[in-house]
């Protein structure tokens, strides 16, 4: 018997596929579920022994309680809060700054950038200003707008608009360069008209830096609004949790935290399966799926 059969032989005792072998595909989707199975309970034990740690900690007094309660006493919290209105209401006023503020940053941002991209000279001579008003702090705005729009919804939306609007940007001018000049060349060889060029070339390349974009934008929209909430007290999560503070309420200041991160996450992860779901085309997309 050659070595070939002899390792065919052996990797079929072991019950693994022989190099070049070919699954069934009922037995591929079966191995991707187990291993879709087994990263979640690896995920899922990591974050139980990192709270079942804390709860010890502040059990045995590592931790005091004066500043950090036990985990169970602020899941409890937690869970008392999530089956009242009232807390849905400060995440709905939350996510209210957030959606606006996202929308009118995108609104604005994607056809500036395309225009950007589409120019060089453009691009150029706006850059200074770009590379001036993008690393501003949020915060130092906070008092300008204070001044100019209160501490209601639109000075949140005010914030979040001229701070998500950049990373927005540049991933739109960075998505339309990046287009690949051999075939914007030859498209334009075949006599494809311009607005023929941007819808099926252009815009299908920028699409994956767009998305890069909108889901960075997400996060950072999120951040704004909380800050906006804890710093002058607009209506929201973040004004909860300093009423919380200012009552020493750590149990329910730390829930509210915790609920905070959720919202972030839920958010993330609803952009990335739209992601996926519209850019599945993408090589990205597929590699990002065979993992």
């Amino acid at each position: 018997m050659s070595l070939d059969g002899a390792a065919t032989i052996g990797d079929a005792r072991r019950g693994t596929p022989a190099a070049g072998a070919r699954l069934p595909p009922g037995r591929v989707g079966r191995l991707l579920a187990s291993r879709r199975v087994r990263d979640l309970g690896l995920k899922v034990s990591g974050v139980l022994t990192v709270l079942l740690a804390l709860e010890l900690c502040s059990r045995v007094g590592l931790l005091s309680r004066d500043w950090f309660p036990p985990v169970t006493d602020t899941y409890a919290e937690l869970f008392r809060l999530g089956m009242g209105r009232p807390l849905w209401v400060e995440i709905g006023r939350t996510l209210n700054g957030w959606a606006i503020g996202l929308a009118l940053a995108t609104l604005l941002a994607v056809p500036f950038g395309i225009l950007l991209g589409s120019s060089p000279a453009a691009y150029r001579m706006s850059r200074v200003v770009i590379e001036f008003c993008r690393p501003v702090p949020s915060v130092a705005l906070i008092p300008l707008a204070v001044l100019v729009y209160g501490v209601g919804l639109e000075m949140k939306v005010f914030l979040i608009v001229f701070v998500t609007f950049w990373p927005i940007l540049l991933q739109v001018v960075y998505g339309v360069t990046d287009v690949d000049p051999v075939v914007r060349d030859t498209a334009r060889a075949y006599g494809l008209p311009s607005h023929a060029r941007f819808f099926r070339i252009t815009l299908p390349s920028a699409a994956p830096y767009i998305a890069t974009g909108l889901r960075i934008a997400s996060a950072i929209a999120l951040v704004l609004a909380v800050t906006a909430e804890l710093v002058v007290g607009a209506p929201g999560l973040g004004q909860s949790i300093v009423v919380a503070q200012s009552n020493a309420q750590l149990p329910r200041m730390y829930a509210l935290i915790i609920v905070t991160g959720l919202v972030g996450w839920v958010l993330n992860m609803a952009f990335q399966a739209v992601e996926r779901r519209l850019l599945r085309w993408h090589p990205s997309q597929r590699q990002e799926e065979s993992r």
